[in-house]
């Protein structure tokens, strides 16, 4: 358990955000239910024929041979085109994808991996391509009724239902990866992955809870990279057992290399390695599942990006901003803090670092406040977003928002010269200019 009002996470969450985040996982599971399926139906196929066989109805046998025979040059003809199809489709989408990522940032790739969308569409064609090669293998070369011994009646219609929902797929993956090509569904679905992960955010307290002294550390020994997410099912249990307390030391999205200590150990012994297997997740770069505050780095990115003299699009960046806005509010009345995970007792033991309020601030808007001066569109549209935000933060709160403001007034009365322009950049507009 953790700190009231957050819901404990499920012991297989955190396997379950690894296997999104690969594109083989789907695509080879649905080949093994083809093959699966191919399987069933040929059976179903003989005990057909060996049903038919039996009432002695050669007449319906003659037919179903003359009707195989019939699916069988479709069979052939989506069994050769669909690799070639397969192949035409995803190389689109990878030049697709490319230009998103040059546009927008890298990290953009992530929801391309982990559109469901995406991977069952390539799962049913290469499920429609493999079910086809074997639908072709039940073929018999004889067309006498009476030593027939399986005819692929059921497997031809199955091939033909496969080719259906394939089509089905391409137009809504042809429309899903044009929409990766557009800001606003781009920004619009990180702002959603994002209010997903604050939804299951553990609440915080703002003074860390006592806990025994410090008795310990845990090193990390396995391959350095970015702290992706923690176990805290498998944790709070490991710490149970050892009658101790673990504290997390670095944060979420931190990167970690071979003897960077990772937990602090308090009040007792440190729990063996056996415990502690598989309680920390280390990848190549970061994810959404248990960091809120990578949302808001795409974000900015995005934003940055659009910002630069390369790009020069600040209506991107003010699109950025609006999602800014808009996560930062829903974050202004959560308790943010150190985490105290507990086991079912109510006992503490697992304390975990979450991002403090100024941090995500800081986040949001410092990078893109620095860049945003010679561009009248997004002072106005920062200025009105610091004045929504002190509407809707206590005064324990307003003092970040209140600096950024200062800083980027002085930034840019120290850039525009001109008073009727710097008074122009300096008049806030929830649209930068409307």
């Amino acid at each position: 358990m953790s700190d009231r009002g957050h819901r404990p996470p499920r012991a297989l969450s955190p396997l379950r955000e690894h296997l999104r985040e690969t594109f083989w996982f789907a695509p080879a599971a649905t080949l093994v239910c083809a093959v699966v399926l191919w399987l069933v139906a040929s059976a179903l196929d003989e005990q057909i024929i060996a049903y038919l066989k039996d009432e002695e109805a050669y007449e319906e046998i003659r037919d179903l041979v003359s009707i195989a025979e019939d699916t069988k040059t479709i069979v052939v003809t989506v069994s050769s085109a669909m690799m070639t199809f397969i192949g035409v489709v995803f190389s689109i989408s990878l030049v697709a994808v490319q230009m998103a990522s040059g546009q927008l940032t890298p990290r953009v790739v992530r929801i391309f991996v982990r559109s469901r969308i995406s991977k069952l569409t390539l799962s049913v064609f290469l499920a429609t391509f493999v079910f086809s090669l074997l639908v072709l293998s039940s073929y018999e070369s004889t067309a006498d009724p009476r030593r027939v011994v399986s005819v692929p009646f059921l497997q031809s219609v199955l091939t033909a239902v496969l080719v259906a929902l394939s089509l089905l797929l391409f137009i809504a993956y042809v429309s899903s990866t044009l929409r990766l090509m557009q800001v606003g569904p781009v920004v619009d679905r990180i702002t959603r992955d994002s209010f997903r992960v604050l939804g299951r955010m553990p609440v915080g307290r703002p003074e860390p809870e006592a806990v025994p002294a410090e008795t310990g550390v845990i090193r990390h020994k396995g391959r350095a990279g970015v702290l992706r997410d923690v176990n805290v099912v498998r944790l709070v249990r490991a710490a149970r057992r050892q009658g101790t307390v673990l504290r997390l030391i670095p944060r979420l999205g931190d990167f970690v290399v071979p003897g960077t200590p990772v937990f602090a150990v308090h009040g007792g012994s440190a729990p063996g390695r056996r415990a502690l297997r598989y309680t920390v997740s280390v990848g190549v770069e970061r994810t959404l599942h248990q960091d809120p505050a990578f949302g808001l780095r795409q974000l900015s990115d995005i934003a940055l990006r659009a910002l630069s003299t390369s790009v020069n699009d600040p209506t991107t960046a003010v699109q950025c901003l609006d999602r800014v806005v808009q996560f930062l509010a829903a974050l202004a009345p959560l308790p943010l803090g150190t985490v105290h995970h507990r086991d079912r007792t109510g006992a503490v033991r697992l304390v975990q670092p979450v991002p403090t309020w100024e941090q995500f601030v800081d986040l949001g808007f410092e990078e893109v406040r620095r860049c945003a001066p010679d561009s009248p569109q997004v002072t106005r549209r920062l200025l009105a977003a610091f004045d929504d935000l002190v509407l809707l933060t206590g005064p324990e709160r307003q003092e970040p928002l209140l600096r950024h403001r200062a800083l980027l007034v002085r930034a840019v009365e120290r850039t525009v010269p001109e008073a009727s322009e710097r008074a122009f950049a300096l008049l806030p507009d929830r649209q930068g200019i409307g």
